[in-house]
C-alpha cells in the first residue's frame, strides 16, 4: 500500500511539473488526452478509485469523458436538505462537481412545487474522486452525471436503513413502449425543469416516457431535444451536465441532434413492439475489458495521489 502511494506521489509530481496543474484547453476528441504513463498506467482504475472515502483537496475540474475519466475537488451532496435525501449511502456515490450537486438542489425546490413531491430521492452521482465504479455505471465518472429516482419524495425522514432498503417505482409498461399509471404530470415537469436548465447536456429516460412527454406537451418543445431515449432508465431518471464553461480537459458529449427527437423515440417504441429481426451476419459482441490507469487522463493520477 505504501509503494502505491509513493507511486501516485511521484506521478502526481511529475504531472504537477509537465502542466498537471494547468491543463492545456480541452481537446475535442478524447483519444487526444495525455495519459497516465509507467507503472500505474496498467492499474486497474476502478480498484484506486473505488478505494477512496473523500474528495481531493483541489480546486473541482473534471477531467476526460463521461466514461474515462475522474473527477477532482468533488463536493459531496448532504444527505439530507430542505428538499432532497440521497439514498444508498452505504455507496458514498453522493459526490460531484460543484455545479452538479448545485443543480441537483435547485432541481430538488422546483420538484417540491409539484403535487405529491417533497423535493427528490437522489440516487448515484460519483464517487469522492470519480473515476470507473466498482459496480453498476460506466459514466458518472466525472461528476457530471447524476440519477434521480422517480419515486415521489413524499417523505423526507427516511433513515439511514430505510434508503438502504427501500426502491424506487417503475414508470413503464410494455417493456418500456409506454407508461404506467405511475407515470404523472409532475414527472413531465420534472424533466422539463431539468431540461430547460442551460447547464443540461441531456437527459436518459426509457422510450416510452420520452413518446408521452412529445404526446403531452403542448407548448415550446425545444427542451425535449435534450430527452434522449435509452435502455433501462423507468426507475430513475439520468440528467448529465455539459462540461462546465471554461473547464479545462473536459470532452463534452457530441450534442443530440437537431429537431424534438420525438420521431426517434417513436421508433424506439415501435421496434420494442415488433422487433426486428435478428442480424444473421452482426458480430458478436466483445466483451468488455476493465478500464486502467492508461485508459484515463493524465490528471488522474494527480487526482489520486492529492491528500
Amino acid at each position: 500500500m505504501i509503494r502505491t502511494l509513493t507511486a501516485l506521489a511521484l506521478a502526481a509530481t511529475v504531472l504537477t511539473g509537465c502542466g498537471g496543474e494547468r491543463p492545456a484547453p480541452a481537446p475535442k476528441q478524447q483519444a487526444d488526452l495525455p495519459r497516465v504513463t509507467g507503472v500505474l498506467s496498467t492499474k486497474n482504475a476502478k480498484t484506486l478509485f473505488g478505494a477512496e472515502n473523500r474528495g481531493s483537496p483541489q480546486k473541482a475540474a473534471s477531467y476526460g469523458s463521461y466514461s474515462k475519466g475522474c473527477l477532482a475537488g468533488a463536493v459531496q451532496l448532504p444527505e439530507t436538505g430542505p428538499t432532497w435525501q440521497a439514498m444508498r449511502l452505504s455507496r458514498n456515490r453522493n459526490w460531484g462537481h460543484p455545479e452538479l450537486i448545485d443543480f441537483v438542489q435547485d432541481l430538488s425546490r422546483k420538484a417540491a412545487a409539484q403535487p405529491g413531491w417533497n423535493g427528490l430521492y437522489v440516487g448515484d452521482i460519483s464517487q469522492p474522486r470519480g473515476g470507473p465504479m466498482t459496480s453498476g455505471h460506466a459514466s458518472h465518472q466525472v461528476g457530471l452525471d447524476a440519477d434521480i429516482w422517480m419515486r415521489p419524495a413524499d417523505d423526507l425522514h427516511l433513515s439511514r436503513d430505510t434508503r438502504e432498503n427501500i426502491s424506487s417505482i417503475s414508470m413503464r409498461r410494455s417493456s418500456g413502449a409506454f407508461t404506467n399509471n405511475n407515470w404523472t404530470r409532475a414527472h413531465h415537469e420534472i424533466l422539463k425543469a431539468a431540461a430547460q436548465d442551460p447547464r443540461v447536456a441531456r437527459i436518459f429516460v426509457f422510450p416510452g416516457a420520452k413518446v408521452q412527454m412529445c404526446n403531452d406537451e403542448k407548448g415550446d418543445r425545444a427542451w425535449l431535444r435534450k430527452i434522449r431515449p435509452w435502455w433501462g432508465h423507468h426507475y430513475h431518471f439520468h440528467v448529465r451536465l455539459a462540461c462546465p464553461k471554461g473547464a479545462r480537459g473536459c470532452v463534452n458529449q457530441t450534442p443530440p441532434p437537431a429537431g424534438d427527437g420525438c420521431a426517434d423515440a417513436q421508433a424506439w417504441v415501435n421496434n420494442i413492439l415488433n422487433p426486428p429481426p435478428p442480424d444473421p451476419n452482426a458480430p458478436k459482441p466483445k466483451p468488455k475489458r476493465e478500464l486502467t490507469m492508461g485508459d484515463l487522463p493524465a490528471q488522474c493520477a494527480s487526482v489520486l495521489a492529492a491528500r
